[in-house]
């Protein structure tokens, strides 16, 4: 007894406690046999025992009192408690052994025990952190692969009651489907060896799927050989990327039927890589199976400095709207357009959008508009003021207010200030003061939609004003 590591305690038929070795009373925290008590009575009355699910055992549940009943209990768990204590201080895993001298009736009893605390101690810190761990996780017992435990992150995720999962067979519930190596997985669970991070269709309580990662890594912190399975759930990513992925279609939709020619190049190299009809009607190239090609190859700018210009815009600021360009197609037809552009990302990449409009029948119906003007405007005497007005405003509209909603005091002023003749002077020919020329003048510049006198008189002499020859 004494060379022995485990700690023995010897007891005769009666109950008596005859000796007990050094390591028995270290695992009680006493220094003589005495101290554990007389007989097996005594001891009951000096330490508490509780099993090692926390309850407390009756007297004839101790594992002495089992021992002179005649049970037998290979491995048995007990917290002890000393006397006066309320909290377990040590946690023993006994075993009965019995001895006749003779053959007959048991002459000696033992009580033969390991110190299992710092392991019982490892085991309630893992189970606590994995029943707070908010990731859902799963003990399997590694003979069986069934489910031990579930903590309340899987219960959470999946809807399941712990009842409905412990003892059940991971796979016989058909927990984990969409697996790619399914063999794989399953030899690697079953060889208790670590499963690397492998996506999987969850099932859940509803009998829907999650999509989730999952890992598995053998665990040596429970009573038996065991694993832990946890996962992360990537379902919310799945629907969000389902999501963009049909707003994307939308919008390629959208992109694919405007009228207007729409092109996408990336902002790293200038590759344009997806146009919409509009544009392959316009310029005749189509980028099949969007392949690449890169923009200046296709949309030839008048000028490279207005290309970098509106490049430069679209860097700086993150859009351009309406600059007017004109632009060289591939067949050598040159375009008039507005462009514009906007910062986009596709697929996460930085791209821009580009759009066309093409004006070149509305510049070219401005263009002969303004000849035909100029031609009617060479010989004017025999036209009204009024049309004179409205051909003017043609030629070269103004966001201003029509001259006829000028009064008749403004048209003499505006008259002489086509003779290019200063507001004293003004004042003087028309017998008003000064200050009454300037508030009709002022009056003239809100109306016309000018801000300096050059431009009222190049308004003013559009339209006939001022004297002849000046």
């Amino acid at each position: 007894m004494a060379q022995l590591l485990d700690g023995v305690i010897l007891m005769d038929p009666t109950g008596v406690i005859l000796s007990a070795n050094a390591a028995a009373l270290q695992m009680h925290g006493v220094a003589e046999a005495a101290d554990l008590g007389a007989t097996a009575e005594d001891y009951a009355r000096r330490f508490s025992l509780r099993s090692h699910h926390g309850r407390a055992l009756k007297t004839r549940e101790y594992p002495l009192f089992r021992l002179l009943a005649g049970e037998s209990f290979p491995d048995e768990i007990v917290g002890v408690v000393p006397d006066g204590d309320d909290e377990v201080r040590w946690v023993h895993q006994v075993r009965d052994v019995s001895m006749d001298v003779d053959g007959g009736d048991a002459d000696y009893l033992a009580l033969v025990i390991s110190d299992v605390s710092a392991r019982f101690d490892a085991e309630a810190r893992f189970d606590a952190m994995f029943r707070a761990n908010p990731a859902p996780a799963l003990i399997v017992r590694l003979s069986d692969l069934r489910i031990v435990q579930a903590n309340q992150g899987f219960l959470a995720l999946t809807g399941f009651t712990e009842g409905q999962l412990r003892g059940k067979p991971i796979f016989g519930l058909d927990l984990l489907g969409a697996l790619k190596d399914v063999d794989g997985v399953r030899s690697l669970l079953e060889a208790g060896q670590i499963v690397p991070q492998s996506e999987a269709e969850l099932r859940v309580a509803n009998g829907s799927r999650r999509l989730v990662l999952f890992a598995g890594q053998p665990i040596d912190v429970t009573q038996e050989d065991a694993l832990l399975i946890t996962f992360a759930d990537l379902e919310p990513r799945r629907q969000v990327e389902q999501a963009l992925a049909a707003s994307e279609r939308d919008l390629m939709a959208v992109f694919e039927m405007a009228p207007i020619a729409m092109a996408i190049t990336r902002e790293n190299d200038d590759t344009m890589f997806r146009v919409n009809a509009a544009f392959r009607q316009m310029t005749g190239v189509d980028l099949a199976d969007r392949t690449a090609r890169p923009a200046t190859d296709i949309v030839r700018w008048a000028t490279g400095e207005e290309r970098r210009r509106a490049m430069d815009d679209v860097l700086e600021q993150g859009s351009l709207r309406g600059r007017e360009a004109r632009l060289r197609m591939p067949s050598g037809e040159e375009v008039d357009c507005l462009v514009s552009a906007e910062t986009i990302r596709v697929d996460g990449a930085g791209c821009t959008l580009w759009v066309y409009q093409d004006v070149t029948e509305y510049r070219r119906s401005e263009r002969e508009l303004g000849v035909a003007i100029d031609e009617v405007m060479k010989d004017a005497n025999w036209l009204s003021r009024s049309i004179l007005d409205k051909l003017a405003t043609l030629r070269r509209p103004q966001p201003s207010t029509p001259a006829a909603e000028l009064t008749q005091r403004e048209r003499q002023v505006l008259d002489l200030i086509c003779d290019d003749l200063d507001d004293t002077t003004i004042a003087e020919r028309l017998a008003l003061s000064r200050n009454t020329i300037r508030n009709h003048v002022a009056s003239i510049y809100a109306k016309l939609g000018v801000n300096r006198r050059s431009g009222a008189v190049l308004w003013g002499r559009e339209r006939g004003m001022g004297s002849p020859g000046i």
